[in-house]
């Protein structure tokens, strides 16, 4: 459904189909009567009476013949994620209710829960709006008009540009997610990233040839399988001055993950298509970053590649080598992501020297039995990196925990043939030994945090504040990130 927003200072409530108000915590209407008759209030008070142990944060009821009456209560003490999964409820009770018109009255919020309420509220609201369905043959135009009426809907401008470019960002990473894996193939998606220039990004896309030539072998032995090519894409943001160190992104792009010759099996191998959100929820920070002119210089790097069954595909037992010039004897072709972020991470230390890195990838099933859908698991080489992810985390509802990292579990990864070996055959720990072998490549000692969200980057029922399918978690944390420390 396609939200249309109106702003409206003032308008006269009897001339409105559908009335929006929101009221105290139980549908305490105190602070809403002067918007209502004296009758009226009389009716709403009555309906209350019938409503006041109720569950539900919205109700509705017809207050005249022509006017239907919406009621949004206000717990006390709402965090600004709160303020967003209201709005995110409101527009499910409008949807499931065939409003088409709804007015809403600024003014009735008394309390100002949080700061610029109104501005979280349609947040939300268009958040949970979105929708994929650009392969429907069959397309169905509906359009919700909202119209805000009062002093607090007109915001800042400043804010109205941040909650734009931060759903903009969110639904670039949701619609990659989204798209099937004969349409984002690898080189598909590096097109779509050259056309992020237009936005300020500097993008540099590197070939085949040119990762051959660096030494990028274990991204490109998980990728020698497709006839797609595999790539490594740069994307830079310039938004201060001066030479500062950026802040470094990287995310794992598997366009499709069959699993190689360490075949998965074909029960939901059609979800696979979403092995690549890691690099979406990077590449939706940087236009996100860029759209609102953030104030930092940082980078995003993405690994692109499709992990294909072929006579060309690497084998089980194959041994590369990596940019960093360390051997990874391959045990498991379908612990891939690894070999991708391993040169990813290296590269992107080694050429941009950035004050840290943080990556994120569908990397391990086994967090997803550590987590569930609640959490995504965070590792890392530094405690005040962790602190300050997690807490940005809890400010917009996306959630982290934080995993261990230690020395004694490099000896599960070791191999007697190279280097390091890309699995653990004893068994357990699968999360905790993919990131310690992740660790393994950041060579410099540079603050560097690992996000696993396998659990997290697609739904098959939906969230607070996304509908069912691609989250497009990863961008809302980081964003807040940013926001909070380095800007």
């Amino acid at each position: 459904m396609t939200v249309q927003v109106i702003y409206k200072n003032k308008v006269k409530l009897t001339n409105l189909d559908v009335i929006t108000l929101f009221v105290e915590d139980k549908f305490q209407i105190k602070n809403a009567k002067s918007f209502l008759s004296k009758n009226e209030n009389s009716y709403v008070e009555k309906i209350l009476k019938s409503k006041r142990n109720t569950k539900e944060n919205i109700i509705s009821f017809n207050i005249s013949e022509k006017t239907t009456l919406i009621l949004v209560s206000l717990k006390k003490d709402l965090k600004s994620f709160n303020v967003e999964n209201l709005g995110a409820e409101f527009y499910n009770f409008i949807k499931k209710n065939s409003f088409k018109d709804v007015s809403v009255i600024t003014e009735s919020v008394k309390s100002k829960p949080g700061k610029d309420f109104i501005g979280r509220f349609m947040h939300g609201l268009k958040l949970k709006s979105y929708e994929f369905n650009i392969y429907k043959s069959k397309k169905v135009k509906n359009i919700l008009t909202i119209s805000l009426i009062g002093k607090q809907s007109t915001l800042a401008l400043k804010n109205k540009l941040q909650f734009k470019a931060l759903e903009e960002g969110t639904f670039f990473t949701r619609d990659l997610v989204s798209e099937p894996g004969n349409i984002l193939h690898p080189d598909e998606y590096a097109n779509r990233l050259k056309k992020l220039k237009k936005y300020g990004l500097k993008v540099t896309v590197y070939d085949q040839k040119k990762l051959k030539k660096l030494g990028c072998n274990a991204l490109l032995g998980v990728g020698q399988g497709s006839i797609r090519g595999s790539y490594l894409v740069t994307l830079e943001w310039k938004g201060n001055k001066s030479k500062s160190k950026p802040l470094a992104f990287v995310g794992k792009g598997v366009c499709f993950d069959t699993g190689g010759y360490s075949l998965k099996p074909a029960r939901f191998m059609e979800d696979m298509t979403y092995d690549m959100a890691g690099s979406a929820a990077v590449v939706g920070l940087m236009k996100t970053l860029a759209l609102r002119k953030a104030k930092i210089n940082a980078v995003g790097v993405v690994g692109l590649v499709e992990n294909m069954v072929s006579g060309n595909a690497q084998r089980p037992g194959d041994i590369v080598k990596s940019y960093s010039g360390k051997t990874i004897e391959v045990l498991n072709t379908d612990a891939e992501g690894r070999l991708v972020l391993a040169d990813a991470l290296t590269f992107t230390e080694k050429k941009f020297k950035p004050e840290l890195m943080v990556d994120l990838a569908t990397l391990t099933g086994a967090i997803i039995v550590s987590l569930g859908s609640e959490y995504a698991g965070l590792f890392s080489n530094d405690d005040k990196l962790s602190k300050q992810l997690i807490e940005a985390g809890e400010r917009v509802d996306e959630k982290l925990w934080r995993m261990p990292l230690h020395k004694n579990f490099d000896k599960l990864m070791d191999s007697k043939n190279a280097d390091m070996q890309n699995i653990n055959y004893v068994g357990g720990a699968g999360s905790t030994t993919a990131a310690q072998f992740l660790q393994r490549f950041i060579l410099n000692k540079t603050s560097w945090a690992h996000l696993d969200i396998a659990g997290m980057a697609f739904s098959k029922y939906g969230g607070a504040i996304n509908p069912s399918g691609a989250t497009g978690y990863g961008v809302r944390l980081l964003n807040k990130f940013v926001e909070d420390n380095y800007e």
